[in-house]
């Protein structure tokens, strides 16, 4: 038996990197999932067959989540299939690479939206169905520590997301649910190597030398830390950022 067995969890962006391994690692741990993905339905039937193989329960559901309407539709089907909530994963996120100069207006909307407003409504929606003592684990990223030229609209959302995680925390805390962040280090997902480009090998190759562990994260590091924050023996952490760097952040 997990340490999750029969929680009801809602993890968004679970179709590919970080959140695949959160949807996998919290269903071997028991816990039955619901998760949104945005535009590939085909990786997203492809983590409810991994998880089907293990004997998990997973459900896809498409919402994007800079759209109010697709996140109350996408809570109706969490209450739909799990009738509760016992923990909530705020993943999904976009990150387009802009310089503050070439931003649009457009791009600051789109980006908060998916990257900060996203993640609020889903913390008001899930106020309301969480059962006590339940979890909100919020990924952030370690850039808001070691900004860089091109992510001002990324890591500003992040930062939004790291306030609301403490406030949200003191709000909930009296119902025994606690709300923290994780903030990945450089992790190797399909995504980080599409933004890297041709020069993924060589910048991957630099950040491994400055991180303590001399290694790249792997998704299933960073979904080993939720799911001890999104399980029992958590309870006494609330209000929190785990930077899960490998040591590049000390």
């Amino acid at each position: 038996m997990g340490a999750l067995e029969a929680k009801a969890a809602l993890v968004t962006g679970g179709s590919r990197g970080i959140g695949r391994a959160v949807v996998q690692k919290l269903a071997r741990e028991g816990a039955h999932v619901v998760f949104s993905f945005n535009e590939n339905r085909s990786a997203a039937e492809e983590v409810v067959a991994q998880v089907a193989r293990f004997g998990g329960t997973a459900h896809a559901v498409r919402a994007d989540m800079g759209c109010p309407d697709d996140v109350k539709l996408l809570f109706e089907q969490v209450v739909r299939r799990l009738g509760a909530l016992d923990i909530l994963v705020n993943n999904a996120a976009i990150n387009p690479i802009r310089r503050i100069i070439d931003a649009t207006a457009d791009d600051f909307d789109r980006v908060m939206g998916v990257n900060a407003k996203g993640p609020f409504l889903a913390i008001q929606a899930a106020s309301r169905i969480l059962r006590a003592g339940g979890r909100i684990v919020n990924i952030s990223s370690f850039g808001t520590r070691a900004p860089a030229e091109g992510l001002s609209l990324y890591l500003a959302s992040k930062a939004a997301l790291e306030l609301l995680t403490a406030v949200a925390a003191r709000e909930l805390g009296a119902r025994g649910i606690t709300v923290n962040a994780v903030s990945p280090g450089v992790t190797d997902t399909e995504l980080m190597r599409e933004s890297s480009g041709a020069s993924a090998d060589e910048t991957f190759d630099g950040i491994t030398a400055k991180t303590a562990l001399r290694r790249l994260g792997e998704p299933a590091d960073i979904a080993n830390v939720v799911a001890f924050l999104a399980g029992p023996d958590s309870q006494w952490i609330t209000g929190q950022n785990l930077r899960a760097t490998g040591g590049l952040i000390v």
